[in-house]
This record gives C-alpha cells, structure tokens and sequence, in this order.
C-alpha cells in the first residue's frame, strides 16, 4: 500500500517552526498574496479608490498597502463624502485582512520568537563563547569536580557542557555542587561528543583545554571516547585555524582499556598537533589521591583539604623490622587500582636488609580463586618473576595457611623471586568468622607491621556495615581505615570528626596500671571513591615528570649523569621548561608513564629520607641539606627495586636466558633492541646491575631536590 501525505502542510509546518527568518520570508509572501487580492477587490468595486487617491493626493499603488497595514486608512475612506458602498466593501475585507495578519500574526510571531530564543537557550541551543574556554564533553557524575578545580585554579574561567541529555536536568544536577554564584560561566550546549557537526559552532579549535567524559554508566563508554578524539583530530586537521586546545583529557572506564593506553600510541597523532593527551581513569587517580596527594576536599568545603593518613607511618628505615600490610576487602576496580598504585609507590630500604620484609598487598573475596586468574593473567608478567601467595578460608574453622603458588613463575626466567612486593588472594566471606579472627590478629602484630584496611566491595550496603563493625582491636590499634563512598563523604567524615579525640586507656598488666592515650572508636576512618570529589586539576606531578624526562634527554650517556646543577642554574627558567615540554610532546607514551610512576613515588622516599635523619621537618625543608653518600646509595637501591614492579606492571618482561645480555655480552648491541618489544635487561636484583646503571639509580635521587625546587614555588 503506497504511503500518502500532506507535502505542503509538512513543508509549512517545518519552515515555521525551523527558523525566524523562515517565518519573516512566509509572512511577506502572505502579505504579496493578500496584497494583489486587495488590489483586485478596489478594482472590481468600481473607480472610486482612484478618485479617492487623486482626491488625496496620494499614489494608486499605495491604497492596498495603507488598507493592509494602517488601522486609520480604512477610517478615512468610512469617513469621507461620497464613497461608494463597493469601496467601504473592498476596503473593509483589506482592513480585515491586514488586522489579522499585522495585529495578530506579527505580534504573535514576536512573541513566538522570544519564546523560542528563551526556550532554546534553556536547552543548550545557542553558543556564546568564542575563544579561551574550557570544554567537557558528555556529563556524568564526575563532571562537577571537573569544574570546580577549573573554578579553583581560574575563578574567571567559561565552561561549555557539551551533552546530549536534557540541558534542564543537567542544570538541575550542577546547582546541587556547584556554587550558585558560578552558573553564569558554564554554558551548557546540546550536541553530540563524536561528531564533528558540533565542533565549529562550539569553537573548540579556540579552547583551551578539552574534557572528553562521555557517560561512565554507558557500555560503549570508552569506545565513544575512543571515537571522539578521533573526531577532534579530524575536525583540527580540516580547520585552517592558528589556534588549538593545549591539551585533551580523555576518560576511560574500563581498567584494562586504560592500562593498554599507557603503552600503545594509539593517540600519537594528537601529540603531533601540538597538543598533549592525557588518559584518566577514575579508579586510578583516586588511588593516586589516596597514596600519593594524600588528601581529599569535602563537599561542602572544597577549599579545605582533608589528609589522609600515611600507610607506612611516619617513614621506614634500613634497619625496621616490620612491612607494610594493604587488605583489601572485594576484588573490584577500586581495589584493583589501590593495589597497583600501592605495588608502584610502596618500596623500603629494609627490604635490602632482610628480603622477607616485602610490601604484601592482600586481596580478601568471596571468589579470590576465580578473580585471581584474572588479576594473575592481568600483570602476567610481574607473575612470572615474582610468586603470589593463597589461602581458602570459606571452609568451617578454616585456618589462615597461606600457600606460596609460583606456578606461574617461568622456569626460563634466571634469579626470580626478587621482587620487594607480593601479593596475596584470601577466599572467604568479609563477614565471616574466620576472616574476622583473620584481621583480629593482623591488628594486633604492631611490632611486624603497618596495617591498613580498605573496604572497597561493589556492594555500598556491606562497605558501610562492614567499616562500622570492624574488630574492636582494628580501632583500638588506630588501623588507618578507608571506606569506598558512592556520593557524598559525609557520613564517615563526620563520625571521624566526632571521635577525633583522645581518652586516657587504662589496663592493668601484672599487677601494675598502666594508663596511655587511644583514639575514640571511629577516629581512623576515612571515605575515598566518591563520585564528584575526585578529579584534580594539580599540575605538580606531570610537571616534575616533564623535568626528569628533561633530565633524560639531556644526560651524558658516557657517564651516565645528568646535567650537572651548576649548567641547570646557567639555564634561563623560560627555555629549560619551554625545551622540557618539548620534549615531552615528542616522549613515548611508556615512557610518560614511566616517569609520573617515578615522581609519584617522591612522597615516599621523602618519608623515609625524614626516618633516616630522624627529623620532624616537613618533606620541603628537609631538602635544604644536602643527600649524603650513604643516603643515595640506600634510596637508589630502593628507586631500583620501585622500577622493578613499574616495568613489570606496565607489560615490560624480565629477559629469557636466550635474550639476557647479560648473559650473552658478546650480543649486547642485538639484544638491547629488544627493548622496542618490551623485553628490558635492567630487570633484576640491583646488586645484578652494570655500574652504569647503578649510577642513574643515584641520580634520580640526587636530583630530588631540584625536582622539588622546580616545582613547588
């Protein structure tokens, strides 16, 4: 049956509801058609209009358009003697047809008009900006944090939302973090991330730096993302335009999509624009947040940092008997990215003096057995060198036997099993008996190690009953204890607040009372993983990255020695940091990585540098005196081991026999090339090390201090 329709009404009602000037030109041709019919009846009613005009004085032609558009033409012609009755008729249908078009229609196409222009700007149809603004595309829950670091670091700063939900809803959801006094500056735009239709109107070859965020909750998250930055290559590379972003972030949902980008340059072509691409993942830099910034801003107070506590207390020595200890309860995106980020970070110079001093990170679920395969073939690497330990506790009156598995350890691989990190995977429900005594004991051993507990499981129920019913010797002990929060931090930051005081405790031992000080109940809780408190816009990490990689390029690779500090001084500031951007564009993406792991882990051998001097100054003052020998020697050691698991955990393998040059030197020019397949020599004990390489280990540690300088005016 052949389908039917109405073209001219649909021809009608699409140009006027499209644009003013369609409306404006339909209005005109109405008003030629009403025109000649006006001219038609003064002609058929007989030769009075033209006497009336001569009388007047006024042209023939102008009669029919007074009559249309004057209210008083049709007045005067009424009103004047000897007027044939043809002509008040004709007159008066011309009267009528102009009142309806010029009083009626035209004033509602005005209000129409205002109408639609108020009703387009509340949904995001209208575009304002030109040039030197900020742009998120897509929205989710992560966006107000976005935008209030922007506010924080530039209070005069213009956001354009780009987003294809209701600019209405997204309004809704901004008023409830965003302060009400900064809504004038974001202006939200209806449009699509991943096509380039949208792009021109938004100005983004002007802007200054792009968010591209998408929908997290969306399957085909990354793959839209993935899609979009494609699109903004596209679009830069079609426009002949002297300006373009500085930089573009690009969200990743997916864990292992976001781990492949940290060594695959699928996003290359970007950097040769000029333009510096950053992946971000969510799970990822709250990990870093909770590691490395240590701090996170409550809601309610963005300005105020709150600290986290340190997870290896005030710093470890050579000579501590006691490891760090991470639990972490679930085996989710959150933990996963905890654990990782503490394998990188967590390296102590007491582990040179006793090798079973190892950072253990332990993983406890009800399914350990089945997401260890998983996690194992995840970092397989790092399990081919280095075994990982397993226990099944789910069984009645299970007891904690943990079983040391190096199946996977390759039996091709010389000297393994001498990393300063393992793992651990526990079977048994959180809120069992037997996992409960489990962490009862762990709390307890103060004097063989720093514990500290993370309850990041899917479900938000369990986390908070679980963090609130911990064994009384996990608060008794002052266990640093995080809790994942979906939304807001209230609720536990306000019960840390409430018992962040300290009690007299007294016992009675032999005999003898003994009374000391201890924290309230809930005194070391802290809430980490909310939805719109994580992104941060500080800038400190990727800069001090940026200078170590310039200390790289420019090294003396016959010595193995960077620039000595005397020619940096004679460097003007300007062209040292404009040469270090430079060569950051043009760096390998493992390589970028490799060097924000690098900086990242400042922080901590600060720490320990404080332990070392026994100091109670903070990490910038003790920089003042110089790093003797022995301090280099020990922090280089620990700088070695830390690139260990950083190489290892970024898809690098430990070389096999047949491709050690160390073992076949007289090959050493073919097999360093391997390095490009991401098969490094320098993966091994530091002790295995030529000296030249022992000697790059020393110079990151000696040049701390100017890294430092550098970057924290």
């Amino acid at each position: 049956m052949s389908q039917k329709r109405n073209n001219f009404r649909l021809f009608l009602d699409r140009a006027m509801s499209r644009s003013l000037g369609r409306q404006i030109l339909i209005m005109l041709a109405l008003f030629v058609v009403l025109l000649l019919i006006s001219f038609i009846l003064l002609s058929f009613s007989g030769s009075d209009w033209r006497a009336y005009c001569l009388d007047k004085n006024i042209p023939v032609w102008s009669l029919p358009i007074f009559l249309l558009i004057d209210s008083s033409a049709y007045s005067c012609i009424y009103l004047a003697e000897g007027t044939h009755g043809w002509l008040l008729i004709a007159s008066g249908i011309s009267y009528l047809f102009g009142l309806i078009i010029f009083n009626g229609i035209i004033i509602g196409i005005i209000t129409n008009t205002i109408n639609r222009r108020v009703e387009a700007h509340r949904n995001g149809l209208l575009q304002y900006l030109k040039s030197g603004h900020f742009i998120i595309m897509g929205y989710d829950d992560m966006v107000p944090s976005i935008i209030s670091e922007l506010f924080a670091k530039d209070p005069k700063a213009d956001v354009l939302l780009l987003t294809a939900l209701d600019a209405k809803v997204v309004n809704e959801k901004l008023l409830r973090s965003v302060a009400h006094g900064k809504m004038d500056q974001i202006f939200i735009t209806y449009g699509h991330r991943t096509m380039k239709d949208c792009y021109k109107s938004i100005h983004l070859e002007a802007a200054k730096e792009i968010f591209v965020v998408g929908n997290r909750t969306r399957p085909e998250h990354d793959a839209a993302n993935v899609e979009s930055v494609d699109s903004i290559y596209a679009y830069l590379t079609e426009t002949a335009s002297e300006t373009k972003p500085r930089r573009i972030t690009c969200v990743f949902e997916d864990f292992d999509t976001y781990s492949s980008f940290k060594t695959t340059e699928i996003f290359s072509q970007i950097c040769r624009l000029g333009i510096e691409f950053v992946p971000y993942n969510f799970y990822d830099d709250w990990a870093n947040q909770v590691l490395v910034r240590r701090s996170y801003k409550e809601k309610n107070s963005p300005k105020e940092a709150i600290p986290y506590p340190s997870v290896y207390g005030d710093g470890i020595v050579y000579e501590d008997t006691k490891r760090v200890h991470l639990v972490f309860f679930g085996l989710s995106n959150f933990s996963t990215s905890l654990a990782v980020e503490a394998a990188h970070l967590l390296h102590f110079p007491n582990f040179d003096r006793d090798n079973s001093l190892r950072t253990r990170i332990t993983f406890i679920d009800k399914h350990a057995d089945e997401q260890l395969l998983v996690f194992t073939t995840r970092n397989r690497h790092f399990f081919e060198v280095q075994p990982y330990f397993f226990s099944d506790m789910s069984g009645e009156n299970a007891e904690y036997l943990p079983k040391k598995i190096d199946k996977l350890v390759s039996k091709d691989l010389p000297n393994n099993d001498f990393l300063d990190v393992e793992f651990e995977f526990v079977k048994g429900d959180a809120f069992d008996s037997n996992i409960q005594n489990m962490i009862k004991e762990w709390a307890e051993d103060t004097d063989n190690q720093y514990l500290s507990v993370f309850i990041a499981m899917s479900d938000q129920r369990q986390n908070f009953i679980l963090g609130m019913n911990m064994p009384d010797e996990v608060y008794d002990n002052a266990v640093p204890l995080f809790i994942r929060q979906n939304r807001a931090d209230d609720f536990v930051t306000n019960l840390r607040k409430a018992d962040d005081k300290e009690y007299d405790y007294a016992k009675v031992d032999e005999g003898k009372l003994h009374v000391a000080k201890r924290g309230h109940r809930y005194a070391n809780i802290y809430p980490f993983g909310m939805d719109d408190m994580a992104y941060s816009l500080d800038e400190t990490i990727i800069d001090q990255a940026k200078l170590l990689n310039y200390l790289y390029e420019t090294a003396d690779y016959n010595t193995f020695r960077y620039k000595s500090p005397k020619e940096l001084e004679g460097i003007p500031e300007k062209d040292l940091w404009s040469a270090a951007n430079k060569y950051w564009l043009n760096l390998p993406v493992a390589k970028k990585w490799s060097n924000l792991y690098c900086v990242s882990s400042i922080v901590c051998k600060l720490d320990t540098l404080q332990a070392m001097r026994d100091s109670d100054a903070n990490g910038t003052s003790i920089l003042q005196n110089p790093f003797t020998d022995k301090e280099i020697e020990i922090l280089g050691r620990v700088e070695h081991n830390r690139w260990n698991v950083e190489k290892l955990l970024m898809g690098f393998r430990k070389p096999k026999s047949s491709e050690d040059l160390y073992c076949n030197s007289q090959f050493e020019k073919e097999l360093s090339a391997n390095k490009k397949l991401y098969v490094h020599h320098a993966i091994r004990p530091f002790n295995d090390l030529s000296p030249d390489l022992q000697q790059f280990d020393f110079e990151i540690v000696k040049y701390i201090p100017w890294l430092m300088r550098m970057t924290l005016k």
